[in-house]
């Protein structure tokens, strides 16, 4: 029954491991015997995992860990390593061993061990037991720091161990723990496939054919830098099974020869079989080399090394557990250590041992071990004779003696770890127990049954006692915590000590009856009887000599002893002496050379924003010159006949300043100075009988001119040449003698000439004097007030009072230009002497009468200023006149016809309709009830930096109109007068009595109401903006709160609950800030979508969510996310740069840990340099990208740069699919984590792609325009179908493309038509290169067809805020500029509902118009004046605002004001616009309107204010209704849009 069993079993490994498939399709093998699995699995039927590649290590007894599970025992629990190690193995070298072994016994023992166990590979999550090294210490502290330490990585361990104290930690054998030739053929089947040539039967070879080829794979061979050159890379290393088989030429050869003799019994098989195939010559040459390597290392070698004969083989046993224990690899590498000697000699088969040839030290007898190790392309081991050589030195060399003594070439320069170049082996080894948890020795003897000391010296009498004493002193003289390993070197002399041949020879034992495939086993089927008996008779003798082919004579017969007698002794005992130093400890700076490079990188990506920048200047620079260009058309061929007929010149401004070129025009009557634009910049009147006084330069070129004209500044002009300022010269005394003008010329140097020019800055300097003295007299102010004077300054002053103005510096003092009518009629009235100058005492004379001068007297003056042919009287045409001269300053906004007809209705009011002339009486009493006003005129004066504004004027809220109520109910702090004309107006639409107040304050009510702390307003206030606010502050806060709730997430996952992988410890603040960033913009950019799926916010703001999410505010809420994910993301790149900093100079040891995928580690120690992590990774260079897309299109999404080039905004904000597809592939490459931006992104791309989707279906309907107008002030207006379906209320916008201009651009634009009209129509003012070329377009039909304007693709509509008009009792509307287009909708939409008697919510609405002039807008005009026409119910008040006028003070500013009042009493409807609405002068006082609001509608809690207009308006706006706000009344909220 057990036989059938194990039978079914034989059979199912036989079917688990035996069927191979050979490379290129060969078919399925039929081998008579199973063959045996690489990775050393199913060799044990029952436990499978026994043995295999990866399984743990199996202890003989129990460990011994500082916690009982798996925390190393450490300093101050034992002794220092580096202590223990100088204290207990260092000693003289050059004992030779008691027993002869040889060398080469020594190292074939470290090639079995290679075949057996590797537990040096670090394990993962990174644990370190550092070595630290004393203070002084000769190889390590030279230099007395006291602050080296050698690193120490724990090795690799099963995961399911190290649990709890019945559990401890275990570490795993890395390679098969089988004797089954892993460390020729590799332990896995790739490794072996790898070595394989997959022809005859044979491992591939290089160029060389006795030679492997060279291991370019890092998956498979360690490839550790040489420490004695720092040479490092696969070159020169061959591809063996053992992963360190290239640690020094003498394992080398020993895996030169494995690999020679499995190619030399392929060879053999070929030729006796031929026709096998490559895989039958393959396993039949791999079983018998793995045959041979078990006999001798078990029936040869194991001998020598023990001087013990292992028991007779009895036959496989199955319930044996082979593992190798972790004891087992301490004693017998430990043993082996003592036995190598610094120096390993080489010889030729006639016994003459050959020099060694060194680096920088010429030959030497022998190799010195310390500086072989990892050596690339030894010149002494390149051919097949050299490696015979090496193995048959190690042949004949004796070992070093076999004690405690450990040379220095392994105690002080072994390869060492991380960035040192070198370590101490027996403190690595030491570590290395207290890593395994290995007992003590005293615990390991009576665990395996040994007797244990007394005392210390009953360890080994052979001992020096001094090292015991040592030993024992740092052990604090407790025999019991003596570690096993030099507990077992210790006790050890001539042979290993009782503990370690224990456990050696129990471990080969166990592993021979263990083993399954064991070639003595006759049931596997391997074998013959004859072919056992073969085996079992064939030495490593003969293995050499088969291989290298040397006479066997030259060999002794066990190569494992050299007697006396046999061939071939060795010239000496090698010691160091005549051998090459060891070459020092190095310590590499893994970032050496890097800090310039990593600065200039991190410099360069915090330069990205401002490249960018500097690229959008361009952008913006190339665009303005496109707008001025179209801007400019037209007007060139003028310019350039002005500058025909001008003499260019550089004009020199004075000291310190730079010239520039100018164009003078030498005019009949004056001189003109022109800029390089051919704007006017100065004009210089000719009249006899001036003198022109013009000195020339007499040296430098003879180049310069200064020309001077009495009562002008002087004008200094440089030429290119004598012959230019000669013409120039003969020119100007052509016009002197046309003009009757004396012309003076005189000669000087030209340092002198600048010195005697009266320049533009000296001049205003005097007028500056000129001024403050004038307003001093004037208004009776000290000299102290009208400003300091220089110390010396009588001479100046003097100079001051003696100049007079030209008509330009009157006309620039009053801010106007001097060919103005008024300038031309004022400057006459004060130019008593005619001259064409203004003295001090003539502008005294009319400042006087504006500063001090009662109404009479402001009205006589007027009358005289316009008294043209001084006769005391005013005729019609005078007055025309003046009241043309008042239009000038708003833009002319009269034609003559309204003008003629505002005179005349003047007239016919004041009864004087039948006089053709007044006199000044008359010319009063038509301004009798405008006393108050003439009272309050002033003179607007620019000159000589007085503000005299500020001295005299009043509070302009003072004298704008608008609503208001009565004294008795007014509790706002500044008085707001109502014209009488207005007052039936207000009793109309109120339906009261309204009381025209008085100038008083009624300021009482509101005092006692705002008594209130400190404290209690600033509640007020906050409880006013949440209400304003709440449902952005809810949104805010819960978008917030999400964002910060995944980055707290993020930031404790890998702070704390993230799997061990070692990246946290490595980089903790990198990590967290990184990670939780990362998890926080994947939101903000996935989400911030949605705020840009516009028709889905058109439908949502139509349902109840619109109560709940302030829809309105998507983009404003969509600017925030950006904003917001761009800090984060700049915070994200500040944690990836401290990360690649500290990956930089992280050993690869750790990095392998932190990146499994990215990583191996090959020992190769250097990480990857800052660049590579930036610029070759796809997670860093996807970084960069996204860094340069992300400055590109912040850059271009700016206010400033999107008023400048919107196309530019366009087109770089369609980056964001770039952004998008970075983005996912940034998060995909894994390094840290799984991807994730997926679980964010794709919901929110979903319902994008259904927005877009939509808007694709509308743009691609060719809409046809049905009529195009171009109006005043650069407005087109559209006029086009509208398209089936399509449903849109007033105040909603459009996206609009024109097919002419091309079809991916487009624009969006506020309808102006009515939801109830047939039609759609836009206005579109003309501001930018779109908009310029769109008009001129639209200039003229292309033909008389249906289709003769270009067609237009249209997406839309989308709602706003504007549209929520009607949710308000009382709405108001405010437009500035253009941006009264969605008001001109909303308006027709609310009459028209109204006239059809629609219940509406809205019962006021009050529209305020701010424009410059009336005639910018038009085309709003008739709009307005269609909407009074229908308005019935009086739901509509509208107020103007005209803002491009002078002060509200100015003389002229003050007729306007009682004209337009005049034409508003008597004709009920504006002067300036035609309508009944009221026209104001100047910008709106929004606060005092606000308030006045709150006043005439008590019983309304929200007012709703809607704007649209430029920013600075719709801030004032806001600011307002904050203000306003802070009281407890009517709330207003604001609602607006910026264009």
């Amino acid at each position: 029954m057990f036989r059938s069993r194990l039978e079914a079993l034989v059979l199912l490994g036989a079917l688990l491991t035996g069927s191979l498939v050979p490379v290129g399709g060969e078919d399925t093998l039929s081998l008579p015997w199973e063959v045996q699995r690489y990775d050393g699995w199913f060799n044990n039927l029952r436990h499978h995992e026994r043995g295999a590649a990866g399984s743990r290590l199996q202890r003989l007894v129990p460990a011994n860990y500082a916690d009982g599970v798996y925390q190393a025992l450490e300093e101050p629990l034992l002794p220092n390593p580096r202590s223990l190690s100088n204290a207990t193995t260092k000693g003289e070298a050059g004992l030779a061993s008691l027993h002869n072994r040889t060398v080469l016994g020594v190292f074939f023992g470290y090639h079995v061990l290679s075949d057996l166990v590797s537990v040096e590979t670090p394990g993962c999550p990174a644990e370190f037991l550092n070595i630290r090294i004393p203070p002084g210490d000769p190889v390590f502290d030279p230099d007395q720091r006291g602050d080296v330490v050698l690193p120490f990585q724990r090795s690799r361990w099963d995961p399911e161990t190290g649990r709890s104290p019945s559990n401890p930690r275990d570490l795993t054998n890395e390679v098969t723990g089988w004797l089954d030739g892993s460390s020729i053929y590799g332990s896995s089947h790739s490794w072996s496939d790898a070595l394989r040539s997959f022809s005859k039967g044979q491992l591939a070879s290089g160029l060389d054919p006795a030679f492997p080829r060279d291991s370019q794979n890092s998956l498979l061979m360690w490839a550790a830098p040489d420490p004695a050159t720092g040479q490092r890379g696969p070159q020169g290393l061959y591809a063996f099974g053992a992963e360190k088989g290239n640690r020094d030429p003498f394992l080398q050869a020993l895996g030169l020869l494995w690999f020679r003799y499995h190619n030399l019994w392929a060879q053999r098989l070929a030729s006796e079989h031929p026709d096998w195939r490559d895989e039958e010559l393959f396993q039949h040459a791999r079983k018998r080399v793995i045959a041979t390597y078990q006999n001798i290392a078990l029936y040869e070698w194991l001998p020598s090394f023990l001087q013990k004969t292992p028991p007779e083989y009895t036959g496989y046993k199955p319930f044996l557990d082979p593992s190798i224990s972790p004891e087992f690899v301490v004693a017998s590498e430990q043993f082996l250590s003592t036995m190598v000697p610094p120096g390993v000699y080489m010889r030729n088969a006639s016994c003459h041992f050959q020099k060694v040839l060194n680096r920088n030290f010429g030959s030497s007898p022998a190799f010195r071990v310390c500086n072989s190790y990892w050596i690339r392309e030894n010149p002494n081991l390149n051919s097949t004779e050299a490696v015979s050589q090496l193995l048959l030195g190690m042949a004949s060399q004796i070992s070093e003696l076999e004690d405690r003594i450990v040379v220095e070439d392994l105690r002080d320069y072994w390869p060492g770890p991380g960035k040192f170049s070198r370590t101490d082996y027996i403190a690595s080894s030491i570590q290395r127990g207290r890593d395994m948890g290995l007992p003590s020795y005293s615990q390991a003897l009576l665990a395996l049954g040994l007797e244990t000391p007394k005392n210390w010296s009953d360890l080994n009498p052979n001992v020096d006692p001094q090292v015991l004493e040592v030993t024992a002193a740092l052990y604090d003289q407790d025999l019991s915590r003596l570690e096993l390993l030099l507990g077992g070197l210790l006790e050890s002399h001539g042979d290993p000590g009782p503990l370690f041949s224990t456990i050696v020879l129990n471990q080969f034992v166990r592993l021979r009856d263990g083993d399954r495939y064991w070639f003595e086993n006759t049931r596997n089927g391997l074998f013959s009887k004859e072919e056992i008996a073969e085996i079992r008779n064939t030495t490593l003798r003969d293995v050499l000599v088969n291989v290298t082919e040397v006479d066997p004579s030259a060999l002794q017969p066990n190569v494992f002893f050299w007697h006396e007698g046999a061939p071939c002794p060795q010239p000496q005992q090698l010691t160091t002496e005549g051998l090459p130093p060891c070459v020092p400890l190095t310590v590499l700076d893994f970032f050496e050379g890097s800090g310039p490079g990593f600065g200039i990188t991190i410099v360069a990506l915090c330069c990205l924003p401002l490249v960018s920048l500097l690229f959008s200047g361009v952008v913006a620079y190339l665009r303005g010159k496109e707008r001025k260009k179209l801007q400019r058309k037209g007007k060139e061929s003028m310019k350039k006949e002005a500058a025909k007929e001008g003499v260019p010149a550089m004009e020199w401004p004075g000291p310190k300043e730079r010239s520039y070129p100018i164009t003078i025009q030498l005019l009949p009557d004056r001189l003109q100075v022109l800029d390089r634009q051919l704007t006017v910049l100065r004009t210089v009147q000719l009249q006899p009988p001036q003198q022109v006084n013009l000195i020339l330069s007499s040296n430098r070129g003879c180049r310069t001119l200064l020309l001077k004209i009495p009562k002008e500044y002087d004008l200094v002009l440089l030429f290119n040449s004598e012959e230019e300022r000669g013409t120039f010269v003969r020119q100007l005394q052509d016009l002197c003698s046309y003009c009757e003008l004396s012309l003076h010329v005189a000669e000087m140097g030209e340092r002198e000439l600048f010195r005697k020019a009266v320049t533009k800055q000296q001049r205003g300097r005097i007028l500056e004097i000129f001024f403050r003295h004038l307003f001093a007299q004037v208004l009776d102010i000290n000299q102290e007030d009208a400003g300091a004077l220089p110390l010396d300054s009588s001479q100046n002053v003097r100079e001051a009072l003696t100049c007079e103005l030209s008509r330009a510096e009157f006309a620039e003092s009053l801010g106007l230009k001097p060919q103005d009518m008024f300038v031309e009629s004022m400057f006459s009235l004060a130019d008593k002497d005619g001259n064409g100058y203004l003295s001090f005492r003539e502008f005294l004379d009319i400042l006087v009468i504006f500063m001090k001068g009662s109404p009479e007297d402001k009205s006589r003056l007027m009358f005289t200023m316009y008294d043209l042919d001084e006769n005391g009287f005013l005729s019609k045409d005078e007055f025309f006149t003046m009241m043309r001269s008042f239009i000038e300053i708003s833009n002319n906004c009269l034609s003559k016809a309204q003008l003629a007809e505002v005179v005349e209705s003047m007239f016919r009011e004041s009864g004087f309709q039948d006089k053709e002339e007044l006199t000044w009486e008359d010319f009063h009493f038509m301004l009798r009830d405008h006393d108050s006003e003439l009272r309050s005129t002033q003179l607007c004066i620019k000159g000589g930096g007085v503000c005299i504004g500020d001295i005299f004027k009043q509070n302009i809220n003072s004298r704008v109109s608008f609503i208001t109520r009565t004294p008795r109910e007014c509790s706002y702090s500044e008085g707001i007068r109502l014209p009488a004309s207005e007052a039936p107006m207000l009793k109309k639409r109120f339906g009261k009595k309204v009381v025209v107040p008085s100038s008083r304050l009624y300021t009482e009510a509101l005092q006692e109401k705002m008594q209130r702390g400190l404290l209690a307003r600033k509640l007020q206030q906050f409880k006013r903006f949440v209400e304003n606010y709440r449902r952005h502050i809810m949104c805010v806060a819960i978008f917030s709160a999400i964002c910060v709730g995944l980055f707290a997430d993020r930031a404790y996952y890998y702070a704390f609950a993230s799997p061990p992988s070692d990246i946290a410890e490595t980089t903790y603040v990198g990590i967290i800030l990184s990670r939780g960033t990362a998890a926080s913009v994947s939101f903000m950019f996935s989400y911030i979508l949605l705020t840009m799926c516009r028709n889905l916010i058109t439908f949502l703001r139509e349902t109840f969510l619109n109560r709940y999410v302030p829809f309105d505010a998507a983009v404003d809420f969509h600017r925030w996310i950006a904003m917001a994910a761009v800090v984060l993301a700049i915070l994200h790149s500040a944690g990836h740069v401290v990360n690649v900093y500290i990956f930089s100079v992280s050993p690869l040891s750790l990095l392998a840990c932190i990146f499994p995928n990215v990583f191996v580690n090959d020992g190769s120690k250097l990480p990857w340099k800052f660049y590579v992590w930036f610029f070759q990774t796809v997670p860093g260079m996807t970084g960069v990208l996204l860094l340069l897309v992300l400055a590109i299109m912040y850059v271009f999404a700016s206010h400033h740069f999107r008023r400048r080039s919107f196309r530019g905004f366009w087109l770089t904000h369609h980056l964001y699919i770039l952004l998008y597809a970075l983005l996912i592939i940034h998060g995909s490459y894994a390094l840290i984590q799984l991807p994730s931006f997926h679980i964010y992104f794709l919901i929110p791309a979903i319902i994008y792609g259904g927005d877009k989707l939509v808007s694709l279906s509308r743009k691609k309907v060719e809409i046809s325009v049905v009529k195009a107008e171009l109006l005043p002030s650069g407005v087109t207006y559209l006029q086009f179908q509208r398209p089936q379906g399509f449903e849109y209320k007033s105040g909603q916008w459009v996206r609009i493309a024109c097919l002419a201009l091309g079809t991916t651009e487009y624009h969006p634009f506020t309808l102006t038509s009515a939801p109830h009209e047939d039609t759609l129509s836009l206005h579109i003012r003309a501001v930018g290169p779109w908009t310029t070329r769109l008009r001129e377009i639209y200039s003229s039909p292309q033909d008389n067809g249906c289709a003769r304007y270009p067609k237009l693709y249209l997406d839309g509509p989308f709602g706003e805020g504007h549209q929520e008009w009607h949710k308000f009792e009382v709405s108001v509307l405010v437009g500035g500029g253009i941006g009264v287009t969605p008001f001109a909708s909303i308006l027709k939409d609310l009459v028209f509902k109204s006239s059809l008697g629609s219940q509406m919510l809205c019962k006021k609405i009050y529209f305020i118009w701010v424009t410059r002039t009336q005639r910018q807008f038009e085309w709003l005009a008739d709009i307005i004046r269609e909407v009074e026409e229908n308005d019935h119910q009086d739901l509509v008040s509208v107020h103007i605002y005209i803002t491009q006028l002078a002060e509200k003070f100015d003389l002229r500013t003050t007729m306007l004001y009682i004209c337009e009042r005049h034409f508003q009493k008597v004709l009920n409807r504006s002067l300036f616009t035609g309508l009944r609405s009221v026209t104001h002068f100047g910008r709106p006082p929004f606060e005092p309107f606000f308030n006045s609001l709150q006043e005439v509608h008590p019983q309304v809690r929200k007012i709703g204010v809607f704007s649209c207009g430029p920013p600075g308006m719709t801030k004032n706006v806001e600011k307002a209704c904050q203000l306003v706000n802070k009281r407890d009344q009517a709330h207003f909220m604001h609602h607006y849009e910026n264009f």
